[in-house]
């Protein structure tokens, strides 16, 4: 399975901020959007991720409060990355390893999409669940053998 299988189901739709937008602006929109992450654009570029977790390392930092704080002071601005061809065994790989809950789906320059590890493993889950049940009926309609050694009565 690969990332372009989730994100055919997932849909397209994105949510991006600009580096210089207000923090709480930023927030707003994920608190309306129901969303854990925004993608950071500059000029048409991936310039970093925005998640609850540089969100609340900013607000303990500042004392509880996000202040004056811009999106490009908190973002991460080496965000981890994959493309539509990646298999989605990698991709577990890669966000195990890093702690990232989100990442962006790039095609050279482009932004496809986001997926996020919750995204993975429920497509996991379903193709887990879907071999399951292949296997359940490959063994319940397993034909049977007839005795080899059976000899023939006259």
């Amino acid at each position: 399975m690969k990332v372009a299988d989730i994100l055919r189901v997932k849909g397209g739709t994105l949510f991006t901020v600009s580096p210089e937008q207000a923090l709480g602006e930023a927030l707003q929109t994920m608190s309306e959007r129901d969303i854990g992450s925004l993608v950071v654009m500059d000029h048409g570029e991936l310039v970093g991720m925005l998640t609850f977790r540089e969100v609340i390392l900013a607000v303990v930092k500042n004392g509880g409060s996000v202040g004056n704080t811009t999106v490009r002071g908190v973002m991460d601005d080496h965000p981890l990355t994959c493309t539509p061809e990646t298999e989605i065994d990698e991709v577990r790989r890669m966000m195990l390893e890093r702690h990232a809950r989100y990442m962006p789906v790039m095609t050279q320059r482009t932004l496809m999409g986001v997926i996020s590890f919750y995204d993975v493993a429920k497509a996991v889950v379903e193709s887990q669940d879907f071999e399951n049940r292949m296997l359940k009926a490959y063994i319940r309609d397993w034909p049977v053998d007839e005795p080899q050694n059976a000899q023939v009565q006259s």
